[in-house]
């Protein structure tokens, strides 16, 4: 769990590989809990900002094709960190719902599984970028890799989405293996049906950590 959230705060992070429509929903779902009242921090990774956002400009930018794996993970923690300390730690301690689009989840999935990197040395980087903090829920959006990618790549890719379709499985992969490694924080939602059928079942997988008054609301003016 969130290591402030005793104090009331929440962390929500939405998971999965490029082109599921986490973005999309991260954001309903943010709108929602706004106008049901609560104080909401959006977020995305790597970005949330001013270093962090420039470091994703290096991290997506296709010209930097000769990234080697080792450069790109750490560029990500470096990011996560400066994130967390800045934004989503003093969000968290003072109550705050954090609805991230990526968090730490994601480099288990790129640069372990996908890139080949080892476990160990992907957690000890990972626990260091965290700064100690875990969401309270993770929703990993999950959808076909070849339509995902489609989705994706239609105005340009950027530098992982230009890696293809055989890594975009191996993401998926990961993303699967983590659904089966941590069940209690991380839920699997089908994403192939409309925006409201994902929507939906994105609020089934959170109705056990928002409060029912709250996921009632969330999900009237979602549907709305």
């Amino acid at each position: 769990m969130a290591t402030t959230g005793e104090k009331g705060g929440l962390f929500l992070t939405l998971e999965g590989i490029d082109g599921c429509g986490k973005t999309t929903q991260a954001a309903r779902l943010a709108d929602a809990l706004e106008t049901a009242g609560c104080d909401v921090v959006r977020l995305r990774e790597p970005g949330g900002t001013a270093i962090s956002e420039k470091i994703r400009s290096l991290l997506l930018d296709p010209s930097n094709a000769e990234m080697c794996p080792e450069c790109e993970l750490l560029l990500y923690e470096a990011s996560r960190a400066q994130l967390v300390r800045q934004v989503i730690a003093p969000a968290l301690e003072r109550g705050a719902i954090v609805v991230c689009d990526r968090f730490f989840d994601s480099t288990l999935a790129y640069q372990e599984a996908a890139r080949g990197l080892s476990s160990q040395v992907v957690r000890v980087a990972n626990s260091l970028g965290s700064c100690g903090v875990t969401p309270d829920r993770t929703v990993v959006l999950d959808v076909d890799p070849t339509l995902a990618l489609s989705r994706a790549t239609a105005g340009g890719a950027d530098r992982l989405e230009a890696e293809g379709i055989a890594f975009e499985r191996r993401v998926r992969d990961g993303y699967l293996r983590l659904v089966s490694e941590e069940p209690n924080r991380v839920r699997l939602v089908d994403a192939s049906g409309t925006p409201d059928e994902v929507y939906s079942a994105l609020l089934d997988a959170l109705a056990d950590v928002l409060p029912a008054s709250l996921a009632a609301e969330a999900e009237t003016h979602g549907r709305g």
